[in-house]
C-alpha cells in the first residue's frame, strides 16, 4: 500500500467535505425549487406572517442548527481522521452522526406534523432543509468514524 503524506490526506478530506457540501446545496435547491408556496393562489394568503416564530418554525430552526453543527463537526473529524486516528476523532465523528440523526428525526417530525404548505407557519420548509442537512452530517460523521477505526486497526 503506498504511503501518502499528511498534506495529501488532509487535501482529500477537504475535497470530500466540499463534495458533501455541494450535494447538500443541490438537495436544498431541489427541495426549495419543488416547494409550491401556499400564497401562489390569489385566494390563499399565509396564515402567519414571515416574521413570527411559531412552534413548527422554532423546531425546524433548532434541528437546522443542530444539523449544521453536526456537518461542521463531521468535516473537522473527517479532516482529522485523514491525518491521524485518535480518541478525539472518534468522539467528533460520533457526535456528528448523532447530531445528524437528531436533525433528520426532528425534521421528519416537523414535516409530518405540518398541516399546510410553505408560508403557513408550520415550519415545513425548514423541515425539508433538515431532511437534507441531517443525512449529510450522518454521512460525514460515519465516514470519519470508519476512517479513524481503519487507521487505528493493526495491519496484518
Amino acid at each position: 500500500m503506498p504511503v501518502h503524506n499528511a498534506s495529501f490526506r488532509s487535501a482529500a478530506a477537504r475535497r470530500m467535505a466540499v463534495g458533501a457540501a455541494a450535494v447538500a446545496a443541490t438537495g436544498l435547491a431541489v427541495v426549495l425549487a419543488s416547494a409550491v408556496p401556499a400564497a401562489a393562489d390569489a385566494g390563499l394568503q399565509p396564515a402567519v406572517p414571515a416574521g413570527y416564530w411559531t412552534p413548527g418554525r422554532i423546531w425546524s430552526v433548532v434541528a437546522g442548527v443542530t444539523g449544521l453543527a453536526g456537518t461542521v463537526t463531521g468535516a473537522v473529524a473527517l479532516a482529522r481522521a485523514a491525518v491521524r486516528a485518535r480518541a478525539a476523532t472518534v468522539r467528533l465523528g460520533g457526535a456528528a452522526a448523532v447530531a445528524g440523526l437528531t436533525c433528520a428525526v426532528i425534521g421528519a417530525a416537523v414535516v409530518a406534523a405540518a398541516e399546510g404548505g410553505p408560508g403557513t407557519g408550520y415550519g415545513i420548509v425548514g423541515g425539508f432543509i433538515d431532511l437534507v442537512i441531517g443525512p449529510v452530517a450522518i454521512a460525514l460523521g460515519s465516514l470519519a468514524l470508519s476512517r479513524a477505526r481503519r487507521k487505528a486497526a493493526p495491519e496484518s
